[in-house]
């Protein structure tokens, strides 16, 4: 019977936080990793799943629901021809090979480690989405040769780290190199796939260590996935109508203050132990 309690505490937990994670993805454009990787550290801690390598089952299962949201926004985007599959076509080798560097990576390090890697890049991803502006530019078109060769790879390694998909850092690249805002989003739904896809493969194969929640296969909670593509998949277009509605702008610098609040509490939960 404990078990069981544990099992629907834990059930509605996840619910709560994948319909949170789909109205924000469609309402601010951000990915849902960002969201999901802090609120299953907390969600599994609390209920008692704190073992060493509990930031890999949240890396890895976040990954694992990017697979599916991403491949269904590449495919929306793509019947409106925002995709621009050159910059998808070019970049893909450099990102798969960073994803799967980044999986080995995050196989053998720790939870606090990744905890600080954590809480210092989502420092900064918060801080751009509060200061940064439409109108930088880096240049006048995506690099190619050996400025492509160093940031895909970058790209896809830094992501897996996170767990997040090509939003968060494909999104801001693509812009800063002027590409159109609507392409850039949809273009990063690609990259999304092309991290998430490699280091899921590997995630599944790797043992990690404490107690872990049922129905989990390698660092992949099977439960999380399943509840979380569910609820995102329904409230998702909640947040996209209110998008249409009203002024996301305002929205977004408030949730930029809450991803750095989040950041430094992981960073304050790391040096305090």
């Amino acid at each position: 019977m404990p078990d069981t309690i544990l099992l629907i505490q834990m059930s509605l937990v996840l619910a709560g936080i994948g319909g949170c994670a789909g109205v924000l993805a469609g309402l601010l454009g951000v990915g849902g990793g960002i969201v999901l990787v802090p609120a299953f550290f907390y969600a599994f801690q609390t209920l008692g799943y704190n073992g060493p390598d509990l930031m890999q089952m949240c890396l890895a299962t976040s990954l694992a629901t990017i697979i599916v949201t991403s491949v269904r926004s590449v495919l929306s985007h793509n019947k409106k021809g925002a995709v621009d599959w050159d910059i998808l076509k070019g970049w893909a080798p450099g990102i798969v090979i960073g994803a799967v560097l980044g999986m080995f990576l995050v196989a053998q390090l720790r939870s606090t480690t990744l905890q600080a890697i954590f809480g210092i890049l989502a420092l900064i991803v918060g801080l751009y989405m509060g200061f940064g502006r439409a109108s930088w530019r880096l240049g006048a078109s995506m690099p190619t040769g050996a400025g492509r060769a160093g940031l895909s790879p970058a790209m896809g390694f830094l992501s897996v780290l996170m767990g997040i998909g090509g939003g968060s850092f494909g999104v801001p690249m693509m812009s800063l190199f002027s590409v159109p805002i609507h392409r850039a989003v949809a273009t990063a739904a690609g990259f999304g796939v092309l991290i998430a896809v490699p280091s899921v493969i590997g995630f599944l194969l790797v043992g990690i260590e404490g107690p872990v929640p049922p129905l989990t296969i390698g660092a992949v909670n099977l439960i999380a996935f399943g509840i979380i593509i569910t609820m995102t998949l329904i409230t998702a277009p909640w947040g996209v109508k209110l998008a249409h509605a009203m002024d996301p702008g305002p929205l977004k610098r408030v949730f930029a203050v809450f991803l750095v609040l989040v950041a430094l509490n992981m960073l304050r939960r790391v040096v305090l132990g």
